[in-house]
């Protein structure tokens, strides 16, 4: 009977050591001193700083074409050309009747001189008796009308001049010229298309002015724009060269906010130099906008800022901008409030409360099975 007594309480014993919960564990790391980058992640589109749509004023067909895609043109060149014949058509039209007014006012001069000269002799005559009342103011009606269409035709050949000016500047506008130096990174016509500008001016042409200068227009939302200035550092990646990182500065920060689905964002505008040409207009860029670095700061990652241990009541609120962390001191975990600053969303700037340089903060707790990456438990210290 004592032998099975004795085997009934070893058997005891052993059941409640295997079914009692195994303690747990705790992943520690070292609070350390490290620089801290605030940074925010968006996305947008390579885009030349200065593109230019030439179009055409005037409507007719394309009848010649001499610029096509990535041709570098200068200023004034000649990249097409409408069909000029019925501008130039207006063009003489125009001059004709020029020409006709001109001749009209020379008529009608002669013809004052003459109005004049009869109105002078008519007024001698008058006062000599020689000449009726009734005839000399007759003479002096037509002398006024003679001078009055000489003043029309004058006016005639303002407006015929105008007229002129106006046909041989739609004439000069068959020209289809860069206003820039550039290369042409669109063409939206052929020889024999028929444009018309009667409503809204047709694209012919996209001109970007330097290729060695592009922009990033990104999308920012309201939550980050706030840390956002003009000139900050920023950096940037495209499909094309996943392995590149682009340097370029904040140009600008547009103040019309942009809003989609409830969702606002406001235009950042990133410059970047490309003097290889490897960015193309159109690329889609993933940006990273330094707001705010600090260098050699006491920090603790993340991790030990959500970390609360298992198994423990729970614990009061921090004041907004503290945070509790769990330093493992004299095998005991000590619950310390601390005051943070800066984030990089990896680690977090502590700028006050007692924590040094070196505690081993508690990041995550693991069971006994993890012993081998964790270190044994301390005893918990409130």
């Amino acid at each position: 009977m004592a032998a099975a007594a004795a085997v009934v309480a070893l058997g005891l014993v052993s059941w409640r050591h295997f079914t009692r919960p195994a303690a747990p564990h705790y992943v520690t790391q070292k609070v350390d001193r490290g620089d801290i980058v605030h940074s925010i992640i968006a996305t947008g589109t390579v885009n030349p700083v200065l593109t230019i749509i030439v179009g055409t004023y005037v409507s007719g067909v394309i009848q010649q074409q001499y610029c096509d895609f990535n041709t570098r043109v200068s200023k004034g060149q000649l990249c097409a050309k409408i069909d000029p014949r019925p501008y130039q058509t207006l063009v003489d039209q125009a001059r004709a009747e020029l020409d006709n007014a001109r001749a009209q006012l020379g008529k009608d001069r002669a013809a004052l001189v003459y109005a004049k000269s009869a109105f002078e002799r008519s007024t001698t005559l008058l006062q000599h008796g020689i000449m009726s009342q009734d005839a000399a103011d007759n003479a002096r009606s037509a002398y006024d009308q003679a001078r009055a269409q000489v003043a029309v035709d004058a006016a005639a050949i303002e407006q015929r001049s105008a007229a002129l000016r106006t046909a041989e500047v739609n004439l000069g506008y068959t020209n289809i010229v860069s206003p820039v130096d550039g290369t042409v990174v669109s063409r939206n016509v052929t020889i024999g298309q028929t444009v018309a500008a009667s409503f809204q001016t047709p694209t012919l042409f996209l001109i970007a002015a330097d290729l060695t200068q592009m922009q990033v227009d990104t999308n920012v939302s309201e939550s980050d724009i706030g840390g956002l200035h003009e000139n900050t550092e920023a950096t940037f990646t495209v499909e094309a060269f996943p392995k590149r990182q682009f340097a370029g500065r904040v140009m600008q920060v547009r103040q019309a906010p942009q809003t989609v689905q409830n969702v606002v964002t406001y235009d950042v505008v990133i410059s970047a130099r490309n003097a290889d040409l490897s960015l193309k207009p159109g690329m889609t860029a993933t940006a990273r906008i330094v707001i705010e670095t600090r260098r050699r700061v006491l920090r603790v990652p993340d991790q030990a800022l959500r970390f609360n241990p298992s198994g423990l009541p729970a614990q009061p609120q921090v004041a907004a901008g503290s945070a509790r962390v769990w330093v493992e001191r004299n095998d005991h975990l000590v619950a310390v409030t601390v005051t943070t600053g800066l984030d990089d969303d990896s680690y977090s700037e502590i700028t006050s409360g007692d924590v040094r340089e070196g505690d081993a903060v508690v990041i995550a707790e693991t069971t006994a099975s993890a012993r081998a990456t964790s270190v044994a438990a301390p005893r918990l210290r409130m």
